[in-house]
């Protein structure tokens, strides 16, 4: 128990200064992912175990399962699925990494466009934040490990970041490309192998292995689980990503980049294979048709050792610009890429200046549109007999997450279609309710006509409207820098890249990712080491309110020569 807790016994947990206790926590782990980097793994254990004995951690681990995570609400097999504040505040003295894993509780959920259901081990509360806090003390450990191109499931990393790897990667070629998914992922890795790559002191391997080895409750029927890492675990996906670390090594190591030489000079170079990996979901590049399938062969070999295979039936070898066995472009996270011919004007540019006579095009999938159409759909028809106001609150979350998700691609068109659609479903569900009305009637009750701004379905006020595909607005991902992580203590990249970092306070956090990076006055990018100052645009004694609207960032020189300038027009403002 920490000094704090000792010195005030009755500190209640709202009272907790979260703030300070996150940055403790993230001190230490700054430090771990610094020597990691360096290779000092004496000081890397070290710091995780003062990591997982202090008591800044243990709230922290607490703190995000029972209220930050989404599955806080969801039991496990000791029907735990709610903690009183009180009760927090116990958890977190009661944690010790020696306490045996409890069985996981098996929850079954349907995948979506299919019949299959996915399974997911739902750990107690305890073991949960046991979990939680054993990844605070690893995942810095390994975010200095994994490689540039793995993006699921790691802090400061998403989904667009594998599709801007893949455009920066087609963007001037047309390639090969293998689109590749492991079956059962999480089911089947090997727990030795697992074991064996993380490399941890005992006190965490064993606790690890309780939990890999703790069996699951399928209705009242135990099951041992021998192998895989159950999805549902605060933990599992980092063990997964600890798992699959290393394919893109064993990829660029059979085919690195080359060149061929005549008569002393270089006069082809052979590009590396590229693989872009999204947890279990990958695709390898390159130009060569040969070389994609000796890396599907590797790939398979390589997943053999840890008890991994791909699935046949979501494998595959396309081309992004030609046919190839019936197939251009590939469908990725949800997003279809592929190559299209086009003319001079469109075409895009070799670095030399020569036209390449394609144009590399990412947008949603056919099958992303359709489950969203069928979502909408189905919440239409269940709220045909709810209020205006109803379907609005249900629908808008829906609609402003799908737009925002492929707001960095080639959506207008897509968003315009869902548009009219939407149209025309509204028209269905208005009429459904008032068959006898006109069709002048129900447009004047449900819909808002303003000159300029198109028809709007809103109530009279206008206080609750449906939110358009077409309001969100495109604009292109700029993917995260190589081997970055939050982590590496760069805290002007990350605030303004996240708008939030746990070194940086929140009006700076926020003014950074206003001005997207840069400073205002001499329109420079703030870099690692500058001095910043928060600046009131009209000074405070000129009657400037300290608001948002009236902040902006500076380096410390600029702001020092806009004070004198400001000084000066006050002076002359007196006279």
């Amino acid at each position: 128990m920490s000094k704090a807790r000792i010195q005030n016994p009755m500190m209640e947990w709202k009272d907790l200064p979260w703030r300070k206790l996150e940055r403790r926590v993230f001190k230490l782990q700054k430090r771990i992912f610094k020597a990691s980097q360096r290779g000092d793994v004496k000081a890397v254990r070290r710091l995780q175990k003062t990591l997982i004995r202090s008591w800044s951690g243990k709230c922290l681990a607490v703190h995000r399962v029972t209220q930050d995570n989404q599955g806080k609400k969801t039991a496990g097999v000791d029907g735990i699925k709610a903690l009183k504040p009180e009760q927090r505040l116990e958890l977190v003295d009661q944690l010790t990494l020696s306490q045996r894993a409890r069985p996981t509780r098996r929850v079954w959920i349907p995948k979506p466009e299919t019949e299959e259901k996915r399974p997911l081990g739902i750990p107690t509360m305890t073991d949960r934040a046991l979990q939680a806090l054993v990844k605070q003390a690893l995942e810095p450990e390994w975010e200095a490990k994994f490689e540039p191109n793995s993006y699921g499931f790691r802090p400061g990393r998403a989904a667009h970041d594998a599709i801007a790897a893949i455009f920066d990667n087609i963007s001037r070629k047309t390639k090969y490309v293998l689109d590749a998914d492991i079956a059962k992922c999480f089911d089947r890795i090997n727990h030795e192998a697992l074991l064996t790559k993380l490399s941890t002191f005992p006190l965490i391997r064993r606790q690890i292995k309780s939990w890999l080895k703790s069996g699951v409750m399928d209705g009242k029927a135990l099951f041992p689980t021998d192998e895989g890492t159950p999805q549902g675990g605060v933990i599992s996906p980092l063990l997964a990503n600890i798992a699959l670390h290393g394919m893109e090594q064993r990829i660029n190591q059979a085919f690195p980049r080359k060149g061929f030489w005549s008569n002393g000079k270089r006069v082809k170079e052979r590009s590396m294979a590229q693989l872009i990996r999204y947890a279990d979901d990958l695709v390898i590049i390159h130009e060569e048709l040969e070389v994609v399938q000796q890396c599907q062969q590797i790939l398979a070999e390589w997943l053999q050792e840890i008890g991994l295979e791909l699935k046949p039936s979501k494998t595959q070898i396309t081309h992004t610009f030609t046919e190839y066995e019936g197939k251009v472009g590939f469908e990725f996270l949800g997003f279809h890429i592929r190559q299209y011919p086009v003319g001079k004007h469109q075409s895009g540019r070799h670095r030399n200046g020569t036209r390449l006579g394609f144009k590399t095009i990412i947008k949603p999938s056919p099958d992303s549109i359709k489950r969203h159409k069928g979502k909408v759909k189905k919440i239409t028809n269940d709220h045909r007999a709810s209020t205006q106001k109803k379907l609005i609150e249900t629908l808008n979350p829906v609609i402003t997450g799908w737009s925002k998700y492929f707001s960095t691609v080639v959506s207008k068109e897509t968003y315009s279609k869902l548009g009219d659609w939407m149209y025309q479903l509204l028209r269905s569900w208005t009429n459904h309710r008032h068959p006898n009305k006109s069709q002048h009637w129900i447009t004047s009750k449900y819909w808002l006509i303003n000159k300029g701004g198109g028809w709007k379905f809103a109530s009279r006020s206008e206080e609750n409207r449906l939110a358009r595909h077409d309001e969100t607005p495109v604009r292109r991902h700029i993917k995260v820098m190589g081997s970055r992580s939050p982590f590496d203590g760069d805290w002007i990249y990350w605030g303004q890249r996240m708008g939030q970092h746990p070194e940086c306070n929140r009006r700076v956090s926020t003014l950074l990712k206003r001005q997207k990076g840069k400073c205002l006055e001499c329109k420079l990018y703030f870099k690692e080491g500058d001095v910043l100052e928060i600046d009131h645009i009209t000074p405070r004694s000129q009657g400037g309110k300290d608001e948002y609207g009236n902040l902006q960032l500076l380096h410390r020189h600029c702001h020092d020569a806009k004070t004198t300038k400001d000084q000066s027009r006050g002076s002359v403002g007196c006279t």
